[in-house]
């Protein structure tokens, strides 16, 4: 590692300070596992105290413990190396001798960041997202700021925003969209911003910042990890003059931190809104208060923020029909609030399902079910929130996986004979399992027949794979009546 050439790491990893000389560890540094224990042994402090004197902060971002608990926080949420190589194994190997030095070089001013590795991932409605993976230093010293400064902002933060906050999440989006909509705010306005983390003014940035934050050294080391070079898939180096790395820790606080502007202005407005990091609708009862509310908040983030509003995705939607977080929200003849899965969410989870379960699946069938598993729960756990108008295409995407399955099944047999002799040991009759092998329809019309349910019977995949339909009948029981015997003598 000491032969890595970006400047960054020839502090962190040389054998000893610039100009040799012997190191002297102290008990905080002694090893790794005593590092990251004091995390846990750390003092309490007066947060208070440092919040409300926010001229020292960056004592309070070295700080040893400050530092221990960013470099496990960062460990935590793995991740890929930067351009440098160095792993996150490799930064936590050799944090004892780590933290001193990147301590002093903060302190004194002379810390640099690396370059930033662009990664393009495809997005779900076409095209590609920049993501900018920082160095593993670089996301220690991005966490322990947003450790330091995450309580300061997160108190004027509004409390529509909802992206990015601990103890917020698109279940509180969605209760208070639903709130909206309940109370008569049935029309929507549905505003997306055109690469938002790439367009974001770093000036107008710094200077939101300086309204919470007295430190001028914070605010010069958040401007020199703003101005990181990136460093594109073919090699090229490119300098940045705008735009919010999208990939580092500090990233969301700092967007968050952008938008409060638009958030306090809509709040000062009247308006009613939800928003989730960059997403964000506002809420009004008529379509024609909609295209005014659209064309006077498209001035101000344009005017005022310096963002670029994109009209292709941006619009004011139909009363009670609003797509917002993946979720399609609306109102059942009852007159009762429907959140059901969006039409974009469904064919995402469709085309992911056909990468799970492909014809060609060469390992054991377990091991497809193991994956499976494995995504349907974190799938779940984010669209859990439908209510009983969604447990239809719970049901639905149940029977496709199944049918899915069932066809990779026939296809491992390669041959008719195989599987009519497989079909038997299931103890399917030999007329159906004969009728089953040896039909001439392909593949997707046998894996409905009644020999491969016979074999695979709803039960056996019960026992083995996870059932959406199942899982939102155990979080929202129906409720069973029990009607007592009538009387006819009463």
């Amino acid at each position: 590692m000491s032969s890595v050439e970006y400047r960054q790491l020839t502090f962190a990893f040389a054998d000893s300070p610039q100009g040799g000389g012997h190191v002297e560890h102290t008990d905080e540094s002694a090893s790794a596992a005593g590092l990251l224990h004091k995390t846990k042994v750390k003092e309490a402090r007066d947060l208070t105290a440092w919040i409300a004197d926010t001229s020292r902060l960056l004592e309070e971002v070295t700080s040893a413990s400050n530092l221990a608990q960013a470099l496990r926080n960062v460990a935590r949420n793995k991740g890929a190396a930067g351009v440098d190589g160095v792993s996150i194994s490799a930064v936590m190997e050799a944090a004892p001798q780590l933290l001193p030095k990147l301590r002093a070089e903060l302190l004194a001013g002379t810390y640099q960041p690396g370059d930033i590795r662009r990664v393009w991932i495809p997005k779900p409605g076409g095209g590609q997202r920049g993501l900018g993976i920082p160095n593993v230093i670089d996301r220690w010293v991005q966490q322990a700021l947003l450790q330091v400064l995450g309580p300061i902002f997160e108190a004027t933060f509004h409390a529509s925003s909802h992206g990015f906050r601990p103890g917020c999440g698109a279940q509180t989006a969605i209760a208070e969209a639903k709130k909206h909509l309940a109370e008569g705010f049935s029309t929507t306005i549905d505003i997306d911003l055109s690469k938002f983390f790439d367009r974001v003014h770093h000036q107008r940035l710094l200077n939101r910042l300086a309204q919470r934050i007295a430190d001028g050294r914070i605010l010069k080391l958040v401007h020199r990890l703003l101005k990181a070079k990136v460093v594109l898939p073919e090699g090229v180096r490119i300098d940045t003059a705008e735009g919010v790395p999208q990939g580092g820790p500090l990233s969301p606080l700092l967007s968050n931190i952008v938008l409060d502007e638009l958030d306090w202005e809509l709040a000062r407005r009247g308006h009613r809104f939800v928003r989730y990091a960059d997403d964000f609708s506002v809420f009004v009862k008529s379509a024609r208060a909609g295209r005014r509310v659209m064309e006077s908040v498209r001035k101000f983030i344009e005017g005022r923020l310096r963002l670029v509003v994109n009209e292709d995705k941006s619009s004011v939607s139909q009363p009670n029909d609003l797509t917002f977080l993946g979720f399609q929200l609306g109102k059942n003849p009852e007159g009762e609030i429907t959140v059901t899965i969006s039409a974009r969410t469904k064919q995402r989870l469709d085309k992911r399902l056909r990468e799970l379960t492909p014809r060609t699946w060469g390992q054991a069938v377990a091991k497809c079910l193991e994956r499976l598993n494995s995504y349907l729960r974190a799938w779940f756990g984010y669209f859990r929130l439908c209510t009983k108008e969604g447990r239809r295409a719970f049901g639905k995407f149940d029977a496709h996986i199944r049918r899915r399955l069932r066809a990779l099944i026939i296809r491992q047999k390669k041959r008719p004979r195989h599987l009519f002799r497989f079909l038997l040991t299931r103890g399917v009759p030999r007329g159906s399992a004969a009728k089953t092998a040896y039909e001439r329809r392909g593949i997707w019309h046998r894996s409905i027949s009644w020999g491969m349910h016979k074999a695979f019977p709803n039960a056996w995949f019960a026992e083995r794979l996870m059932s959406l339909e199942a899982a939102w009948e155990r979080l929202h029981p129906v409720e069973q009546v029990l009607y007592k015997q009538g009387t006819l003598f009463d």
